[in-house]
């Protein structure tokens, strides 16, 4: 096992002026064990990111160390990782087993010391049944387990798990979300996993690396990162239905958004251009609520309902209990939101004021 260090790490393609930057100097210190989970949408370099650390993308600036050695010259078999892809990439003409002592065979590990690895792998994923067949009698989701088991065995310092579960049904995803949690209590090895769904990444995690074209804009808890984003990219992304943003001018204990006034439970952190932001279940229907909500839409899930509308000209979405009678679409009604529960974002930079 190892810690894993990312000291202003940079990717560029291409070189001088038409040079395209992807990655901006990513610093984060990952403990030795941590389970850290690298989210955000696509195209925004968290797979160019896991590559680096890989070896599979050379570094433009900084550096990378892996229990505490700079790795940016050292060839991807010599840094003691193992991958997982999306893909499965397994050897269609071989069994369970071979694939997953395929590795080890080339390594020159002993064959007594082979089986006993898969074996113990096989037992941890529970595919011990599956040894003797090949890829295509199994599952999208037995398949991904092989993937896993032939990392496992490979006993690394790191595993690097690049969107395993992208290719799997929902179910499927999220039973295997378990069995990577399990993977992980058992094992204890430092892992980053790649993901765009930020399900994955708040049931997975133990700190998230949240990124936005090529820059991270939070690392920490998915509680920490949940309750106070640092930016309005994090707080729109991480959480479904996102938070309500509404941009407006703020002076003392009122906010001013299309023309209209709203009081506020307390004083803005500062006075003028800000944006306002309130989660959907953070607000709630209220006799004489602060603001006037305007229903178009209610969606019904099963145990809440999601209430969308308009407050003033801005898009708002309220969660509330599906025991709850919902408003009727078309009409208005009064909403108000717990001061601690309002989050307040710099208007030009999008960066958390409060």
């Amino acid at each position: 096992m190892a810690a894993i260090s990312l000291r202003n790490v940079v990717k560029r393609y291409g070189k001088g002026s038409s040079a395209n930057q992807v990655i901006h100097g990513v610093n984060a210190e990952i403990a030795d064990g941590e389970f850290i989970v690298i989210v955000g949408p696509s195209g925004c370099g968290k797979s160019t990111l896991l590559r680096m650390v890989a070896g599979l993308e050379e570094i433009s600036g900084g550096d990378i160390a892996i229990g505490g050695k700079v790795v940016n010259q050292v060839e991807p078999a010599d840094r003691d990782i193992a991958m997982v892809f999306q893909n499965y990439a397994l050897y269609p003409h071989m069994s369970v087993r071979e694939n997953m002592a395929y590795g080890l065979k080339i390594a020159k590990v002993p064959p007594p010391e082979i089986e006993a690895r898969v074996q113990k792998a096989a037992k941890i994923l529970e595919i011990g049944a599956f040894l003797d067949r090949k890829p295509r009698q199994l599952s999208g989701g037995q398949r991904q387990r092989v993937a896993m088991g032939r990392a496992i065995v490979r006993q690394p310092k790191v595993y690097l798990f690049d969107e395993p579960l992208s290719n799997l049904d929902a179910k499927l995803r999220a039973q295997t979300r378990l069995e990577i949690q399990k993977l992980h209590r058992e094992l204890g090895v430092t892992s980053l996993f790649v993901t765009h769904d930020q399900v994955e990444a708040m049931t997975l995690a133990e700190r998230m690396i949240v990124m936005n074209a090529g820059v991270m804009e939070q690392i920490g808890t998915p509680e920490d990162v949940y309750a106070r984003p640092a930016s309005t990219f994090v707080a729109g992304f991480i959480g479904s239905p996102p938070m309500n943003l509404l941009k407006g001018r703020a002076q003392g204990n009122r906010f001013e958004i299309d023309g209209q006034v709203w009081p506020l439970p307390v004083a803005a952190p500062r006075d003028g251009e800000l944006i306002l932001g309130v989660r959907p279940e953070h607000a709630q229907l209220a006799d004489q609520g602060a603001w006037t909500l305007t229903v178009e839409v209610i969606e019904m899930l099963g145990a809440e309902r999601l209430v969308y509308g308009h407050v003033g000209g801005a898009l708002f979405t309220l969660r509330i209990e599906g025991t709850l009678t919902p408003p009727s679409v078309g009409s208005q009604v009064r909403i108000d939101a717990p001061a601690a529960r309002i989050h307040w974002f710099d208007a030009a930079s999008g960066k958390r004021v409060g």
